[in-house]
């Protein structure tokens, strides 16, 4: 069997790396679509004064290859010698099983670079090349002159290994699905729909029947930015996408990394998550809807939430204690446009509506480092179960800070009974801020006592993504 020559290995490098004779580089989306976290990432992949790598990490289909390189692009257009990047996609067939070092020799020799400059090294899709985090800490170690830089998509390998082997090395970077903030900007419709109130951090909008429009796309493709650029995508979600999530992630990345031998097991355990997004399970309602044991059906909801494809919510209760056996729990996609990708789009008035417009702001949410803090409460009162949607734990005292409930309707404004759990959670936890997310109504109400701040969901979907982002 022939190996891969060295000649046809550099010239797949410069393929790659287009401008070491150029100087420019061919951008894969239009000018002017950045991710908001393109800031933050750029700080902290160039800053030289900390001898760390740089872990990109992120599900497939959210631009970390396209973020990548339009860092590439800003870093030339402000004089750094183009000769001194280097970036290599590590599932190219032709660089199969090399190793980091090797890569590297290849690079200086195709560039003929100072090896005493200052350089970049990027390696894209980095979790195939087997024991990447013991070859990238030697490199980063021995190297301290180039600032490394890695991304992937199969992030449960890649979160697990950068912080066991690369302690103090490895610094990740998550870029998570488009906010609807972000989804408007790209859409160009932000600065038609939305309009900051001074110094508050609030915003209101000039249509909410057009916000609302905007919602349901986004609720359908937002969460990919290769959707939204491109309606032919949007026309065919299934063939595109969904594929690309099961076939890629489930059929192989994860098998590959994990040694999952039954990998339909895999695929029907997700499938029933992602058509249930948002419902309270156990691993026994698990076990029984897909058909998986219990302690298999515990490692894949690991695998899979570590390639973050889904999230699990812990309960409270009422008064904000956790319970000593969490039997119970929800379970989201991290992206409403996952459950369309996978199945079909959803339209106003379809049943699915409700859960994947809790999924949204539950992945606005994401986004935040509050998440951890973030629960549903459920308790009983009398014979009866109560439930609120989402609740926020103070790190500090464990006491509950804020709650409400989310509704994609406005009858709850004239039928308060039927968010009683939310007044009795107010009641026992005096002051507590109290909202509900509507359909179109902004008012305050008050009920049994206490107050309750009603506020249109697409609006308030966009004010979590827009503020969380300015944190970052």
């Amino acid at each position: 069997m022939l190996e891969i020559s060295e000649a046809d290995i550099r010239r797949s490098l410069e393929q790659d790396n287009p401008w070491w004779h150029s100087g420019k580089v061919q951008q894969d989306v239009p000018q002017g679509y950045v991710r908001s976290y393109f800031k933050s990432f750029e700080e902290l992949a160039l800053n030289w004064g900390v001898r760390r790598s740089v872990i990109l990490l992120g599900p497939r289909r959210v631009g970390k290859t396209v973020m990548l390189r339009q860092l590439v692009a800003k870093v030339i257009k402000s004089g750094f010698p183009a000769s001194n990047i280097y970036f290599a996609s590590i599932d190219t067939p032709t660089y199969s099983g090399l190793p980091l070092d090797r890569l590297l020799e290849l690079f200086e020799k195709s560039t003929e670079s100072n090896n005493e400059e200052r350089r970049i090294v990027i390696f894209d899709e980095i979790q195939y090349l087997k024991d990447w985090e013991v070859h990238l800490k030697v490199l980063t170690d021995r190297h301290p002159n180039i600032r490394f830089i890695a991304s992937g998509s199969a992030a449960a390998a890649l979160r697990l290994k950068s912080q066991e082997s690369g302690a103090g090395r490895f610094t990740d970077f998550y870029l998570p699905p488009l906010t609807f903030a972000e989804f408007l900007r790209f859409t160009k419709k932000e600065r038609k729909l939305i309009v900051e109130r001074q110094s508050s951090r609030r915003y209101r909008t000039t249509n909410i029947s057009e916000l609302n429009k905007c919602f349901i796309q986004y609720l359908n493709f937002g969460g990919y930015p290769e959707a939204v650029l491109n309606p032919n995508i949007q026309q065919n979600l299934r063939r595109y996408l969904g594929r690309d999530i099961v076939d890629k992630v489930l059929l192989r990345d994860l098998p590959s990394l994990y040694g999952i031998d039954d990998i339909q097991e895999l695929n029907r355990l997700f499938a029933t998550i992602a058509y249930n997004t948002g419902q309270e399970v156990s691993l026994e309602k698990l076990s029984q809807n897909s058909g998986v044991a219990k302690n298999t059906i515990k490692r894949y909801l690991e695998y899979l939430e570590a390639a973050f494809l889904i999230v699990r919510v812990r309960r409270t209760d009422d008064n904000a204690k956790s319970f000593q056996r969490e039997r119970m729990f929800k379970v989201y996609l991290t992206n409403p446009s996952m459950r369309a990708a996978l199945y079909a789009p959803v339209k106003e008035g379809d049943q699915a509506m409700g859960a994947l417009v809790e999924t949204a702001i539950f992945s606005q949410w994401f986004h935040s480092d509050i998440f951890s803090s973030i629960r549903y409460a459920r308790w009983k009162e009398g014979r009866k179960d109560k439930e609120v949607d989402l609740v926020c734990l103070s790190p500090s005292s464990q006491s509950l800070t804020w709650a409400y409930e989310i509704k994609w309707s406005d009858r709850y404004i004239d039928h308060p009974e039927e968010i009683d759990a939310l007044a009795l959670l107010g009641k026992k936890n005096d002051g507590l801020p109290l909202g509900v997310t509507s359909k179109t109504i902004s008012k305050e109400v008050e009920i049994d006592g206490v107050t309750v701040r009603h506020f249109p969901c697409a609006l308030h979907c966009y004010q979590i993504g827009r503020n969380v982002i300015g944190n970052h």
